[in-house]
C-alpha cells in the first residue's frame, strides 16, 4: 500500500488500513489499541459471586482487532497484557499482574483478536449480521480460555466456573455485539461514500 490517502475501501483492508502506511502509523495504532483497552477495562461492575467483572475491556479488545487486523491486534493486546504484568494498573478495576483468577480473559483477548482480525481482513465487520457473528466467536474464543484458567486459579468444578465466569455475561456480550453492529458497519459505509 503506498503513503497516499486512500479514498475508499478495498477487499483485503481493515478499518486501520485506510489511515496511511508508516511504521510510525502501525506503532500509534498498536499503542493506541492498548491504552483503549487499558482504559475500557477501568469500566468495571462487579459481580455478585464471581471473581470476573463485567467490563468494557473485552468489547474494546474485540475492537482493536477487527479494526487493527490479525497482527497489529494481536501485538496490541500483547503490550496491554505485558504492560499490566509488568505492574501498570490497567486490568479490571485497577488491577496488575498474572495471579489474578480472571487473568486467563486477557489471554484469551491476545487469542480473539487473532480471530476477529483475521475475519475483518475477509470483510465480516462490513455488514451487521457478520459484524455480530465476528463479535461472538470473538467472546466464545475468550470464554474458551478464560473459563478453564479460572476454574483453575480458584479450584471451582467446571460448572461452577461457567456460572461464574460465563454466564452472567451472556447479555452484556449480546448488547456488545449489538453496538458493534451499529458501529463497524457505519464506520465502513462513510468510508465508502468518500
Amino acid at each position: 500500500m503506498s503513503t497516499a490517502t486512500v479514498t475508499s475501501a478495498r477487499p483485503g483492508q481493515v478499518l486501520a488500513d485506510l489511515v496511511p502506511a508508516s511504521r510510525v502509523r502501525d506503532a500509534a495504532l498498536v499503542l493506541g489499541g492498548a491504552a483503549l483497552t487499558g482504559l475500557a477495562a477501568q469500566i468495571a461492575v462487579p459481580v455478585p459471586g464471581s471473581p470476573v467483572p463485567v467490563t468494557g475491556q473485552t468489547f474494546a479488545a474485540l475492537l482493536v482487532g477487527t479494526t487493527l487486523g490479525a497482527r497489529r491486534g494481536f501485538a496490541s493486546l500483547a503490550v496491554y497484557a505485558l504492560v499490566g504484568m509488568a505492574g501498570v494498573p490497567w486490568f479490571a478495576e485497577g488491577k496488575s499482574g498474572m495471579g489474578m483468577p480472571s487473568f486467563g480473559y486477557i489471554l484469551g483477548m491476545l487469542l480473539a483478536s487473532v480471530v476477529v482480525g483475521a475475519l475483518a481482513r475477509r470483510g465480516a465487520d462490513r455488514s451487521a449480521w457478520r459484524t455480530a457473528g465476528t463479535m461472538l466467536l470473538g467472546s466464545a474464543v475468550i470464554y474458551a480460555v478464560g473459563v478453564p484458567y479460572l476454574a483453575l486459579a480458584t479450584g471451582m468444578s467446571a460448572s461452577a466456573a461457567i456460572a461464574a465466569g460465563l454466564t452472567p455475561f451472556l447479555i452484556g456480550d449480546a448488547l456488545k455485539a449489538a453496538l458493534a453492529m451499529g458501529l463497524l458497519p457505519t464506520a465502513w459505509k462513510l468510508v465508502d461514500k468518500r
